[in-house]
């Protein structure tokens, strides 16, 4: 659910119900309203599920591109993540990558990655944790393009969670520990997003395409949980696209439109 700094990204997941989705939609909306501003990480806004394919499922979302584990209760979770390239133009465009648990069918997420913005032209990247509904804090550890970056959330199972972040090109280290007692643990997930705003999704940053690999989910390869593969849709537009999954863990991100 990442939103910018001083905003979030995107809304309730699918996995509700369509009438308690909607609720919850509304909801979200009226508080980002409120908000009026725009954040890193937001829970998945969603599409109509497609046909399922060798055991994975198939959807599209509007904010996220990715996996998604479903249907459990997730403890950990972790990935690591080339940070992407951004390719600017004037317009101001926004995207994030990152490893959480929830945001798929809950209404929290506890999640770590960075960004890759730009702003009339110029890239800026960096990195950030996220409690949702909290807002997200931005970190002072100095992301490049083609850093080899690492993330993991982990809880106790009691509301207690342990968020890392660490640049294996750098050095740079980051650990906190944070409390969300109404978290679900409901989903676990690695995905490339677009942030969201007070108006809605934001436009998505040119990244190229983002590399993640060795992700896992309570100690397995998250393919061992028949997880969803999901494309960014909206618009009208395919605006990325997810390859399938590489020997159960490993995948990529392509970006198609912003």
């Amino acid at each position: 659910m990442l939103y910018l700094p001083g905003g979030r990204r995107g809304q309730p997941h699918r996995r509700i119900r369509m009438r308690l989705r909607a609720v919850v939609f509304a909801l979200l909306l009226f508080t980002l309203a409120l908000i009026g501003s725009s954040s890193h990480a937001v829970a998945r806004t969603n599409a109509p599920r497609l046909a399922p394919n060798h055991k994975i499922s198939q959807s599209t979302s509007s904010n996220w591109s990715g996996y998604s584990a479903i249907n459990g209760r997730y403890t950990t979770v972790s990935a690591s993540w080339k940070q992407p390239t951004a390719s600017c133009t004037s317009q101001t465009t926004y995207s994030s990558f990152w490893v959480g648990l929830d945001g798929d069918g809950s209404n929290t997420v506890e999640q770590t990655g960075t960004s890759a913005d730009c702003s009339g032209g110029t890239p800026r990247y960096y990195a950030w944790y996220e409690m949702y509904p909290k807002f997200p804090v931005n970190l002072s550890i100095a992301v490049r393009p083609g850093d080899s970056m690492s993330g993991s959330v982990t809880t106790d199972g009691s509301g207690h969670f342990t968020l890392h972040i660490h640049d294996g090109t750098t050095g740079g280290d980051f650990v906190t520990t944070q409390t969300l007692k109404k978290a679900r643990l409901a989903s676990a997930e690695a995905i490339a997003e677009a942030p969201s705003g007070s108006g809605g999704v934001l436009p998505l940053t040119n990244f190229g395409t983002a590399s993640f690999s060795s992700v896992t989910v309570n100690g397995q390869a998250i393919g061992a949980f028949n997880p969803d593969r999901i494309d960014m849709v909206g618009n009208g537009y395919t605006k990325a696209t997810t390859s399938a999954l590489s020997g159960g863990s490993a995948f990529s991100v392509t970006w198609r439109h912003s």
